[in-house]
């Protein structure tokens, strides 16, 4: 991402940031509790309903990323090109927009807006929403069917409403008369969004909605602190036994220093429990299973609790409620912790300004033991989606995709930096290698709005405060791609069932608790036997079926 994802709870989820976005399944729905009996739409059913694409780059990137890790700009460009001349809005109506966002409310009075408004050729009014309650928004506005022109629902949000596949065709407009294979050419900056995404948009056989593309295919990246780790002579981690080493090395109770935050996620992945989708995978001889069931997860389990048990993580993370890892990563109270790749820029550009050595790493990805390649889960291609409201005609619905066109510019033109930075003089000025320095008016008025009401191409751009960061982010992105699971759910919508739903939470505290140490480890395979006949074997006969329903 560029500067744009400037809240930490949505850096956590943008390219790499939750768990719950690893693979193709989703729970969809209009209600919070999803279909009992679950579902699936056919993967066959986007053939022929996405976009052609067409690559919109304007300015070649630095570092390529391979596909599906962005590419990567080691400074901001000196030139911008003028992407779109006609202007999007040519009605003289205004548009009305819903956008989730993490922090204080921008004005209503908003020179921001109206300069991206004026471009477009009219006003967009926004209805900006609380991020952290915006699905308890989308559930009332859903079910009311009361819904503005354009509609941002992010896939975390989709995850807990229930009969999504039913109830986006009845609430929203299906835009394969308008963007289907070349009908695109009418919006040639949609077209420059990649096709993977675009096929995540298909419900029920129909092009619903806009995607916003991840930056990158990883739900979890292992970050540490390089300039300390290099300062006490301690080498990154190789193998498992060397996390556990990096751990006793870097552990000083005494000084308020342990090793750790959380790094449950990447424990899992390095040891090679697999389970992009939703925690299941198809083994090589055919078998349906989930993660939990595998000796690799099991021994995942056994490493974790062992470092809680000898005190090797922080106790603010290993308390209930957790800790706040950045804060304590860049103060120099844990030296290693997992999150999402989102947050690696956030979490560094500031830190450097007070600590010109912090130096914040993702540890090259490797295999619990020497030789022993490891998982690397895969998330969604789409993050969010952006919905035009149903009814509203074909001028219309062809105005708004106009709209959606525009926000679809990419980095290195003049509509991306109005977007994401506002107006030069006003909202930023420019340092000494021209990157825009935004000012306070800038923080007042600035909600991701425009960011979050459609997607477009995703890059890592760095900046001469972090002039490694790009290099590092698509270089780390590009070699761990050689261990990206294979997910044979890929591009299939699943609607898991309520029986298995709702085993999710209640399972992973037990697990919780076995990390934590307030229940023995030697209870584990009773925790997953439990599992396995409260639901998760009706689970397993669900997905299989789910595969052989799309001859897989």
């Amino acid at each position: 991402m560029g500067a744009s994802t400037s809240r930490r709870n949505f850096l956590g989820l943008v390219g790499l940031g939750a768990a719950s976005l690893a693979g193709g399944g989703m729970l969809s729905g209009c209600s919070k509790e999803p279909s009992v009996g679950g579902g699936a739409t056919n993967a066959q059913q986007a053939a022929g309903l996405v976009p052609t694409f067409k690559d919109s780059t304007l300015v070649q990137p630095d570092v390529k990323g391979v596909r599906p890790m962005a590419d990567g700009y080691l400074k901001y460009p000196t030139s911008l090109a003028d992407a779109i001349s006609e202007k999007a809005i040519t009605s003289g109506k205004p548009v009305t927009a819903t956008t989730p966002w993490w922090g204080p409310s921008p004005p209503t009075a908003n020179k921001l807006n109206e300069a991206v408004g004026a471009d477009m050729g009219g006003a967009i009014n926004f209805s900006i929403q609380d991020g952290n309650t915006y699905g308890d928004k989308l559930n009332t506005m859903l079910g009311a069917r009361d819904v503005p022109d354009l509609t941002c629902i992010p896939g975390w949000e989709v995850n807990k409403l229930a009969r999504f596949s039913e109830g986006v065709h009845a609430i929203f407009e299906d835009l394969t008369p308008f963007l289907a294979g070349d009908k695109v050419s009418a919006y040639p900056m949609l077209a420059g969004i990649d096709t993977a995404a675009w096929q995540e948009s298909v419900w029920g056989g129909k092009l619903m909605g806009v995607p916003f593309p991840t930056d990158a295919p990883y739900p979890s990246v292992l970050f540490y602190r390089k300039d300390v780790a290099d300062e006490r002579g301690i080498a990154a981690p190789t193998t498992l036994d060397e996390v556990y080493e990096f751990g006793k090395k870097l552990t000083n109770a005494d000084k308020g220093e342990w090793a750790f935050g959380d790094i449950w996620l990447e424990v899992q992945q390095i040891c090679g429990a697999g389970g992009s989708e939703n925690g299941w995978l198809k083994t090589a001889d055919g078998k349906v299973v989930h993660r939990m069931e595998l000796p690799e997860y099991k021994r995942a389990v056994e490493f974790m609790a062992r470092l809680y048990a000898e005190k090797l993580i922080h106790p603010d993370v290993a308390a209930s409620k957790g800790g706040d890892q950045t804060t304590l990563f860049k103060g120099g109270k844990l030296f290693m912790y997992a999150t999402g790749g989102g947050s690696w820029k956030e979490t560094w550009r500031p830190a450097v300004q007070t600590n010109p050595k912090f130096n914040m790493q993702a540890v090259k990805v490797f295999g619990a033991d020497q030789g022993q390649k490891p998982v690397r889960w895969k998330t969604n291609s789409a993050i969010l989606w952006t919905f035009i409201k149903k009814g509203l005609g074909q001028e219309r619905t062809q105005e708004l995709l106009r709209v959606l066109n525009y926000t679809a510019a990419p980095f290195g033109t003049k509509e991306w930096e109005l977007q994401n930075f506002g107006v030069e003089g006003t909202h930023f000025k420019r340092d000494g290698s021209g990157s825009p320095v935004t000012n306070e008016l800038w923080t007042k008025e600035f909600a991701n709005q425009f960011i979050f009401l459609g997607g477009r191409p995703p890059v890592v751009v760095g900046g001469p405060d972090i002039p490694t960061y790009a290099s590092d982010f698509v270089n780390w992105g590009n070699d761990a791609a050689q261990y990206l699971e294979t997910n044979p759910w890929q591009g299939i919508k699943v609607e898991t069932p309520t029986q298995q739903a709702a085993l999710a939470q209640p399972t992973e505290d037990k697990i919780t608790d076995i990390l934590r140490g307030r229940t023995p480890v030697a209870d584990f395979d009773k925790v997953v036997s439990e599992w396995r006949s409260a639901g998760g074997d009706a689970g397993r006969d669900f997905y299989a079926k789910v595969l052989a329903d799309n001859g897989r």
